[in-house]
Protein backbone atom coordinates (compact mmCIF):
# COMPACT_ATOMS: atom_id res chain seq x y z
CA UNK A 1 0.00 0.00 0.00
CA UNK A 2 0.99 3.60 -0.51
CA UNK A 3 1.80 5.85 2.38
CA UNK A 4 -0.25 8.94 3.02
CA UNK A 5 0.77 11.83 0.76
CA UNK A 6 -2.52 13.48 -0.27
CA UNK A 7 -4.12 16.66 1.05
CA UNK A 8 -7.72 17.87 1.24
CA UNK A 9 -6.83 20.53 -1.33
CA UNK A 10 -5.75 17.79 -3.75
CA UNK A 11 -8.93 15.83 -3.03
CA UNK A 12 -11.11 18.91 -3.62
CA UNK A 13 -9.26 19.34 -6.93
CA UNK A 14 -10.67 15.96 -7.98
CA UNK A 15 -14.26 17.26 -7.92
CA UNK A 16 -15.61 17.08 -11.44
CA UNK A 17 -13.17 14.42 -12.63
CA UNK A 18 -14.46 11.26 -14.29
CA UNK A 19 -13.16 8.03 -12.78
CA UNK A 20 -13.62 4.35 -13.50
CA UNK A 21 -14.91 2.48 -10.43
CA UNK A 22 -15.58 -1.26 -10.70
CA UNK A 23 -15.83 -1.00 -14.49
CA UNK A 24 -18.35 1.88 -14.48
CA UNK A 25 -17.90 5.60 -15.20
CA UNK A 26 -18.47 7.89 -12.21
CA UNK A 27 -17.89 11.57 -11.56
CA UNK A 28 -16.39 12.87 -8.31
CA UNK A 29 -19.04 15.20 -6.90
CA UNK A 30 -17.98 15.83 -3.28
CA UNK A 31 -15.28 15.33 -0.66
CA UNK A 32 -16.41 14.33 2.83
CA UNK A 33 -13.74 15.93 4.97
CA UNK A 34 -14.66 14.41 8.35
CA UNK A 35 -14.40 10.83 7.12
CA UNK A 36 -11.98 11.60 4.25
CA UNK A 37 -14.11 10.02 1.53
CA UNK A 38 -14.97 10.82 -2.07
CA UNK A 39 -18.58 10.82 -3.21
CA UNK A 40 -18.99 9.47 -6.74
CA UNK A 41 -22.07 9.77 -8.97
CA UNK A 42 -22.70 7.16 -11.66
CA UNK A 43 -22.79 8.72 -15.13
CA UNK A 44 -24.83 6.15 -17.08
CA UNK A 45 -28.38 7.34 -16.30
CA UNK A 46 -28.63 4.96 -13.36
CA UNK A 47 -31.06 6.17 -10.76
CA UNK A 48 -32.27 4.75 -7.50
CA UNK A 49 -35.37 5.50 -5.50
CA UNK A 50 -34.77 7.79 -2.55
CA UNK A 51 -37.00 7.30 0.47
CA UNK A 52 -38.40 10.19 2.47
CA UNK A 53 -38.11 10.44 6.26
CA UNK A 54 -40.97 7.95 6.65
CA UNK A 55 -39.40 5.33 4.41
CA UNK A 56 -41.82 5.89 1.53
CA UNK A 57 -40.58 6.08 -2.06
CA UNK A 58 -40.09 9.75 -2.78
CA UNK A 59 -38.08 10.42 -5.95
CA UNK A 60 -35.45 9.05 -8.31
CA UNK A 61 -31.92 10.27 -7.74
CA UNK A 62 -28.57 9.47 -9.39
CA UNK A 63 -26.77 6.44 -7.97
CA UNK A 64 -23.92 7.53 -5.68
CA UNK A 65 -21.20 5.71 -3.77
CA UNK A 66 -18.62 6.80 -1.23
CA UNK A 67 -15.02 5.69 -1.49
CA UNK A 68 -12.73 5.93 1.55
CA UNK A 69 -9.47 7.71 0.81
CA UNK A 70 -7.65 6.50 3.93
CA UNK A 71 -7.45 3.18 5.75
CA UNK A 72 -9.11 2.81 9.18
CA UNK A 73 -5.88 3.75 10.96
CA UNK A 74 -5.57 6.80 8.64
CA UNK A 75 -1.94 5.91 7.93
CA UNK A 76 -2.23 4.74 4.32
CA UNK A 77 -4.30 5.30 1.20
CA UNK A 78 -7.26 2.91 1.02
CA UNK A 79 -7.13 0.16 -1.67
CA UNK A 80 -10.53 1.29 -3.02
CA UNK A 81 -9.17 4.79 -3.58
CA UNK A 82 -6.03 3.44 -5.20
CA UNK A 83 -8.16 1.27 -7.50
CA UNK A 84 -9.94 4.32 -9.03
CA UNK A 85 -8.89 4.84 -12.63
CA UNK A 86 -8.82 8.54 -13.59
CA UNK A 87 -9.86 9.35 -17.18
Amino acid sequence: MSTLNITLIQLRGMIGLTVLHQGEDYQVIEVLEQSTELVLMKLQHATMIQANQHGDAHRRVPHTVTIPVLTADRAELHPSFLALDLH
